[in-house]
Formats: structure tokens, sequence, C-alpha cells
């Protein structure tokens, strides 16, 4: 009875884990779809209507502290074992936006960065 039970046990474990091959299994996508054209909008001082007209709904409301929006994007591709995560916090006083922090930059600001480290990167390597 007990190597039946393991068995059992065994088989219903093997088979959450077991992949066939052929299988299609679909994408997943959940919560706010956020582009880098969608941050570069976002200015300083910003009402929150301006904010969701561009942004949407915030999908994590915090019932602590209404001046702060969280934005989270999640996508598990079907295929592959990987997933990926976004995430934007944005800031507000008085009703109007002070800063955003998280996964996304200013296009400015990440093309500073890039030239940068690619300068940085070309001096490295020519010594």
């Amino acid at each position: 009875m007990r190597i039946a039970v393991i068995l059992v046990m065994l088989v219903i474990c093997g088979c959450s884990t077991l992949r066939f091959p052929g299988v299609h299994r679909i994408t997943v996508q959940q919560g706010n779809v956020i582009s880098q054209a969608m941050v570069d909008k976002l200015k300083p001082g910003m009402s929150k209507n301006q904010v969701k007209y561009i942004m949407g709904n915030a999908i994590v409301n915090n019932p602590l502290n209404a001046d702060r929006w969280d934005y989270v994007y999640d996508i598990k591709i079907g295929s592959a074992r990987s997933s990926l995560r976004r995430r934007l916090s944005l800031f507000f006083v008085e009703d109007k936006l002070t800063h955003f922090e998280g996964d996304y930059k200013p296009t400015s600001e990440h093309e500073r960065e890039e030239q940068e480290l690619s300068s940085a990167v070309s001096e490295q390597t020519s010594s």
C-alpha cells in the first residue's frame, strides 16, 4: 500500500515538471504594458490625471500611500523557462509628479549612460 501511494505521489509531482516536446505553451502577460515612449512623456509637475492618461491605471493601489503609483509588467514566454518583470514607481507631492524610479529611465539619461559605458569600454580596449 505504501509503495502505491509513493508511486502516485511521484507521478503527480513528475507530471507538473514534465514538458512534452511539440506541445504549445502560451505566452502569459500580466500587468501594465510599459513602453519607453510612455516613460519619455512623463515630466515632473504633471498632474495625476495627465499621468493616468499616459500610463493608464496603476496595477497596484497602495492604500497607505496614495501618492505612490506602482506599475508592474510580467511576461512569461511559453516555450522558454524564463520570465521578464519590469517595474515602475511614480511619486507625487500635492498631486504633482515629482519623480519615478524602477527599471525605466528617460531616454536622455539612458543614452548618456550608454555613451559613458561605450567610451569606458573603448578606453580599456585601446590601452
